[in-house]
């Protein structure tokens, strides 16, 4: 099973690149607004901050490294978190424009989905009327054709050029049960060793559904398959996200929340901030009797190469 620990890894997803402006105004869009948040949620008790950039004119997902580079800096000097950038980037962007913020600043860890899938967003196109910026809207319809290319070639590019030549490890995020076994398929090779963290996701339509059953499954495959190797993670979208992430951490696994993968702190009401997901989430644990690991200590349980390493 999942490598046990007595200490529960948060990670928080600041702004991801699903939510659009108009869905909430409290979603980080500029620099300093991402940086704020971060920091906030990490002395709120998240120990990984997982980062995407943002257009700071109209809040649409951009790989663009300088963009990248006016909050990274600012987090690092302010917080201890291990920051984590994506290589999901956005709808539509190359993977070569994927890697652009993470080969440039040579985190300590990066996000690294298993598969590709059909990634569809369209559905929260018909619960706005009216619309902040212009693109939104059809950002989010043409997630209808879409199609989020992770091949196996893909995979063993950015396995190669950023884990190999940077020093990063990554948040191996499993959308269905097939992605745990192309996880399997690199591990089998040798490409990616333990100990690695696998960050299981539901609620997203084209990934695994959010029955509380696939929990189980997707924990019961990832012992099948990897033993004691690997650290588990959950998160689920919008209102599966508090109860799917509380059901992990009593079954021994960590926890992700964010404004990336929901937008609400509870029904109907949206979140101010990214540090209060992560406040209510730690009130949870310890109440029911769990620590929050710190960034050194998540550090250790990852075997991250330390933020001395990075390049920012």
């Amino acid at each position: 099973m999942a490598t046990k620990t007595n200490k529960i890894i948060i990670t928080c997803a600041v702004t991801g690149g699903i939510h659009t402006p108009t869905m909430s105004e409290h979603l980080p869009i500029t620099p300093d607004q991402i940086a704020t948040q971060s920091i906030d949620a990490a002395e709120a008790g998240a120990s990984i901050i997982h980062l995407h950039a943002r257009n700071p004119e109209n809040g649409m997902p951009t790989p663009d490294p300088d963009v990248f580079m006016q909050f990274l800096p600012r987090i690092k000097q302010s917080t201890d978190a291990v920051i984590n950038i994506t290589t999901g980037g956005g709808l539509g962007m190359t993977v070569e424009q994927r890697l652009q913020g993470p080969l440039r600043a040579e985190p300590e860890m990066c996000s690294l989905n298993m598969g590709s899938m059909n990634f569809a967003l369209h559905p929260l196109a018909s619960k706005y009327h009216s619309w902040k910026y212009e693109w939104e809207k059809q950002f989010l319809l043409a997630s209808d054709d879409f199609i989020f290319r992770n091949t196996f070639k893909d995979i063993s590019y950015i396995l190669k050029h950023l884990g190999e030549g940077c020093g990063t490890r990554f948040e191996h995020e499993c959308y269905d049960i097939g992605h745990l076994y192309n996880l399997a398929h690199f591990v089998d090779q040798g490409v990616i060793k333990p100990p690695f963290f696998v960050q299981s996701i539901f609620g997203i339509l084209g990934g695994i559904g959010p029955d509380m059953d696939n929990v189980m499954f997707m924990k019961q495959t990832a012992d099948r398959l990897f033993g004691d190797d690997y650290v588990w993670s959950v998160l689920a979208a919008g209102r599966f996200q508090m109860p799917f992430i509380t059901q992990a951490a009593m079954l021994g696994g960590n926890v992700r929340v964010g404004l990336e993968d929901s937008l609400f702190i509870e029904r109907g009401k949206l979140a101010k901030s990214n540090a209060e997901q992560v406040t209510k989430i730690r009130t949870i644990l310890e109440a029911l009797g769990h620590q929050i690991a710190t960034p050194k200590e998540a550090r250790e349980m990852l075997d991250l190469k330390g933020g001395d390493r990075v390049n920012f």
